[in-house]
C-alpha cells in the first residue's frame, strides 16, 4: 500500500497531540469531527450509532466509550497532524499515561455542565507530568445546565496555568448557535444544513460588544504580562493584531504559563473548526519541544537527541496491539533519525538486536504500509515478538534508552477458570496476549488455593477483559465476583532474626541475618546498612530476593506489602555451608516476624466519586453513600441539577451504577476513579486477618 498524501510535510507543521477528557465529556465525538473537516473521513460517525471510526471496538460500540486510544492523522490546510483518541473511565487511565508520555500537545475537552470533573484533574495532572501544552474545549454548549463561565472559573481554581478564553459562546442549550472569536474580533455562526462544515462570520452582536471588549482587554493584558513586543505595542498605544495575539498565546501556551480556551458543542457541529485551527495556532511541533533525555546503554552516560531526521534513529514503543492477520503491532513514537522498514535497530534497556520487519502508519485499526518512519512521526511497527511497552529502539551505532511508562498498580482482582481442561493452554495464551496490550492487567496463581487471579484497575476494566475472553478469543471461562485488592503496611518498628541452619551429615545450610521494617512514605524501600565486607555481595543479593519476595507476597492475607522501609542489620554466613537460596529463606523468615511484630495493618482503596443528578433524588442519593461508609466532599446546584462529590471505601461501590440508576430512574449519572490508599477500620482488619481478634493491638486510626 502506497503512503497516505501528503506525507512529506516539514516538521515545523506537524503537530501530534492527544484529545483526553473525563466520560463522557466528547471526546471521540470531537474526533470524529477533526476527521471528517479535515476529509479523513466523509460520513461522521456517532457513538449512539456505533459508527465511530476511533471506537472500533465491538466492546467501545455497544457501551459507548473509549476504551483504547486509537491514532490516526489528518492535514489540514498546510499542516499534518497526528492524532490519538484516549480513553476518559478512569480504569483505562494507562491508555492517557502512555499517550501522553510521547505526544507534544493535547486538547482537553470538558463538558461544559460537568466542568472540572475527578478524570479532567486527574488527565491534567498528567499533562502537568509531563510539561504537555494544552488547549481547552468546553464542549456540550447545547445541554440543558451548560455554563461556559462557570467551567473557566472552575478551571482557574483546580488549575496552575491560567485560562485564557480565546471564545465566548453565542447563546447555550437550545440557543447555542456559534462562538464570538476574541481573537478577529468576529462572531461566528454556524449552519445546520450542511453538518456544521461551514459557519458564516458577523460582527460581534451589539448587546455583546461591552463584554466581548471586556474580555478581550483581559486577553491583551494577561499576554503583555509575558510577551514583551506585544506589551511595546500596547504601551505605545499601537494597533494590536490577531497575528500579535496568536504569537503572544503561542508563547504561553508553548511555556505552560496559559491554557487557550475554546468553546462548541462537538455533536451539534458547532466550534470544531475553530478548534483545529488552534492546535495549528497555539500547540508545538516536534521542533518545539525540548531534546528528549536518555541514557546510553553501553556507558550509562546521559544523552539527547533532537528531532531531526538526519539524526540517528531512536523512539519509544508506547502501545503494544494484537491484529488477527498481522500478529502484534509495536507503537513508535520516532524521535529522532528515520528508519526504514527491515532494518536492524538497538531494543534497549535489553540490548538486543530486532528487525523491523514493516512499518505503518495508522487509522485507528486500520494500517497503512510506509517504507519508513521519521523523526516527529507516530507509526506502528511488525516483527518484534519480544516488544514490552516502554522500550526504546535505536541505531545500532548510536543506542539510546528513554525513560520508561510508569504503570499504576491493579485495585480489584477476580478467581478465574477455564470451563473446561481443553481451555486451560489456549487461555494461558490469551493472557499472555491481554498481558501484552494492556500493562495494568496482571494474572497470577494464588499458592494456597491454586486459583488463577487477574488483577485490574476496576471493576469494568475486568469485565472488559473477561468479555474479549470469550467473545474476540473464543475462550470458555468462569469468574468469581470482583474482590478488593487491598495493601499490607506496617505502623511502627520492629526488627527480627532470620535463621537457616541444617546441617544433615554432608553439605549442610547456614544463614542468619537480622532486618528491621518501619513506615516509609512512598512506596517501599530496601537499604543495605550491613557493614562492608561482613556479608559477600552474591548472598546480599540473594537477601534482597528474599525481601522482594515477600512483598509481593505478603504476610497477613497474601496482598503486596507497600509503604515499608526494610533495613538489613546484620549476618553471618559459613564459608562451605552457606548458599545464596538459605539467605532467601533467612530473609523470608526475618521479615515476616519483623513485619508481625511492627504494627501490621491493611489499606484499602479509596474511590473519588461524582454525580450529577436532578436535585429532587439528592436526598436519597446522599443516604446512600452514607450507607456505603462514604463522606461528601462537595454538593454544588447547577440549573436544577446537583453535582455532588464524595469519597467511599472502593469495597462498598460494586455494583454502584445499577444503584444509583434505581434511585433516580435512570436520571443521573458517575464517575469514580482511584483516590489513595487508606488503612482499614478495625472490623475490616478482623475480617481479613482473624488472628487481630485475639490481640490487644489498638486499629491504627483512619485517614
Amino acid at each position: 500500500m502506497s503512503d497516505p498524501a501528503p506525507r512529506e510535510v516539514p516538521l515545523a507543521r506537524v503537530r501530534n497531540i492527544g484529545i483526553a477528557a473525563h466520560i463522557d465529556a466528547g471526546k471521540t465525538t470531537t474526533t470524529e469531527r477533526f476527521l471528517y473537516y479535515a476529509g479523513r473521513i466523509h460520513r461522521i460517525g456517532e457513538i449512539d450509532e456505533g459508527t465511530t471510526q476511533m471506537d472500533w471496538m465491538v466492546q467501545e460500540r455497544e457501551r459507548g466509550i473509549t476504551i483504547t486510544s486509537a491514532a490516526t492523522t489528518v492535514h489540514w490546510h498546510d499542516h499534518r497532524i497526528n492524532i490519538i483518541d484516549t480513553p476518559g473511565h478512569v480504569d483505562f487511565t494507562i491508555e492517557v499515561e502512555r499517550c501522553l508520555k510521547v505526544l507534544d500537545g493535547a486538547v482537553i475537552v470538558l463538558c461544559a455542565v460537568g466542568g472540572v470533573e475527578p478524570q479532567t484533574e486527574t488527565v491534567w495532572r498528567q499533562a502537568d507530568r509531563y510539561r504537555i501544552p494544552r488547549l481547552a474545549f468546553i464542549n456540550k454548549l447545547d445541554r440543558l445546565g451548560a455554563d461556559f463561565y462557570r467551567v473557566v472559573k472552575m478551571m482557574a481554581e483546580s488549575f496552575s496555568q491560567v485560562p485564557l478564553p480565546v471564545q465566548l459562546p453565542i447563546g447555550t442549550e437550545d440557543e447555542h448557535e456559534g462562538v464570538i472569536d476574541l481573537v478577529e474580533n468576529v462572531a461566528c455562526v454556524w449552519q445546520s444544513d450542511d453538518l456544521g462544515a461551514t459557519y458564516e462570520t458577523r460582527p460581534v452582536p451589539e448587546d455583546r460588544r461591552a463584554e466581548v471588549e471586556a474580555y478581550r482587554h483581559r486577553l491583551v493584558d494577561t499576554l503583555t504580562t509575558f510577551d514583551e513586543r506585544l506589551l511595546e505595542k500596547y504601551v505605545g498605544g499601537e494597533d494590536i493584531t490577531p497575528d500579535d495575539l496568536r504569537a503572544a498565546l503561542r508563547k504561553g501556551t508553548l511555556e505552560l504559563t496559559v491554557v487557550p480556551v475554546f468553546c462548541g458543542s462537538a455533536f451539534r457541529n458547532k466550534g470544531v473548526q475553530k478548534l483545529i485551527d488552534g492546535v495549528v495556532d497555539y500547540l508545538p511541533s516536534p521542533l518545539d519541544v525540548p531534546p528528549l533525555a536518555g541514557t546510553n546503554p553501553r556507558t550509562g552516560e546521559a544523552e539527547t537527541r533532537k528531532p531531526d531526521p538526519k539524526a540517528p534513529f531512536s523512539g519509544l514503543i508506547f502501545k503494544l496491539a494484537t491484529d488477527p492477520h498481522r500478529g502484534l503491532l509495536s507503537y513508535l513514537r520516532v524521535y529522532s533519525g528515520t528508519v526504514k522498514a527491515g532494518e536492524v535497530v538497538w531494543s534497549a534497556p535489553d540490548m538486543k538486536r530486532v528487525r523491523l520487519a514493516k512499518l505503518l502508519m495508522m487509522h485507528a485499526n486500520r494500517p497503512e504500509e510506509v517504507a519508513g518512519l521519521s523523526a516527529g512521526e507516530i507509526g506502528a511497527v511488525i516483527g518484534l515478538k519480544e516488544s514490552r511497552t516502554g522500550q526504546t529502539l535505536a541505531n545500532l551505532a548510536h543506542p539510546i534508552a528513554y525513560e520508561s511508562i510508569e504503570i499504576p498498580e491493579p485495585v480489584v482482582f477476580i478467581a478465574v477458570e477455564p470451563s473446561t481442561r481443553a481451555e486451560e493452554e489456549k487461555l494461558a495464551a490469551t493472557l499472555e496476549i491481554l498481558a501484552l496490550e494492556d500493562p495494568t492487567f496482571r494474572r497470577k496463581v494464588d499458592d494456597e488455593t491454586g486459583q488463577l487471579i487477574l488483577s485490574g484497575m476496576g471493576e469494568l476494566h475486568l469485565d472488559i477483559l473477561i468479555d474479549r475472553l470469550k467473545r474476540d478469543y473464543k475462550v470458555g471461562v468462569h469468574s468469581g465476583k470482583p474482590q478488593v485488592s487491598y495493601r499490607e503496611t506496617v505502623t511502627g518498628k520492629a526488627a527480627a532474626e532470620g535463621r537457616f541452619v541444617r546441617q544433615t551429615g554432608g553439605a549442610g545450610h547456614f544463614a542468619v541475618i537480622k532486618l528491621a521494617v518501619e513506615p516509609c512514605a512512598d512506596g517501599n524501600e530496601t537499604k543495605n546498612e550491613i557493614k562492608h565486607g561482613a556479608l559477600p555481595a552474591e548472598f546480599v543479593k540473594a537477601v534482597e530476593e528474599g525481601i522482594r519476595d515477600s512483598l509481593e507476597a505478603g504476610v497477613l492475607a497474601g496482598y503486596e506489602v507497600t509503604g515499608t522501609r526494610v533495613r538489613i542489620l546484620d549476618g553471618k554466613f559459613h564459608e562451605e555451608d552457606s548458599h545464596d537460596v538459605d539467605f532467601k529463606v533467612a530473609a523470608a523468615t526475618a521479615f515476616r516476624d519483623a513485619f508481625l511484630a511492627a504494627g501490621p495493618t491493611f489499606l484499602e482503596p479509596l474511590m473519588e466519586l461524582e454525580i450529577v443528578a436532578p436535585e429532587q433524588y439528592l436526598g436519597g442519593i446522599l443516604g446512600d453513600i452514607t450507607a456505603r461508609n462514604g463522606r461528601i466532599l462537595h454538593i454544588e446546584p447547577v440549573k436544577g441539577h446537583q453535582i455532588v462529590r464524595a469519597e467511599v471505601p472502593l469495597a462498598n461501590t460494586f455494583g454502584y451504577a445499577t444503584a444509583l440508576r434505581s434511585l433516580t430512574q435512570g436520571r443521573a449519572t458517575s464517575s469514580m476513579q482511584f483516590k489513595t490508599f487508606r488503612p482499614v477500620d478495625r472490623e475490616t482488619r478482623v475480617r481479613l486477618y482473624p488472628l487481630f481478634a485475639e490481640t490487644r493491638q489498638p486499629a491504627p486510626p483512619t485517614a
